[in-house]
């Protein structure tokens, strides 16, 4: 059975910094692609990066580029998303997701396993 279980959010000022974590498990970790969403009350949720099964291949949206990082650990099968210069349009609930294909990861649909997700909040 897959699992992915995400954990470090909280709450945090504009310009600080958190790094989510999610630890899968079920399936063979460095098979897949993992990918971070986020979906705020009201909105749609929305890619934020993504990381190929070896590491060597990430993908971050614009909004985040440059402040975000994505990393993975396939020794430990966690995926990490470090968050830097948070500001208050951050604030999300934050899921991790598992693709078996790097076509298509900035859509959800193209994830078969996801996380419960973790509230990420950033006060001005």
């Amino acid at each position: 059975q897959v699992q992915l279980v995400e954990s470090g959010g909280g709450l945090v000022q504009a310009g600080g910094s958190l790094r989510v974590s999610c630890v899968a498990s079920g399936r063979t970790f460095r098979s897949y692609v993992m990918g971070w969403f986020r979906q705020a009350p009201g909105k749609e949720r929305e890619f934020v990066a993504a990381i190929s099964g070896s590491g060597g291949t990430t993908l971050h949206a614009d909004s985040v580029k440059g402040r975000f990082t994505i990393s993975r650990d396939n020794a430990k099968n966690t995926v990490y998303l470090q968050m830097n210069r948070l500001k208050p349009e951050d604030t999300a609930v934050y899921y991790c997701a598992q693709s078996t294909l790097w076509d298509g990861i900035r859509w959800p649909q193209n994830y078969d396993a996801w996380g419960q997700g973790t509230q990420v909040t950033v006060s001005s």
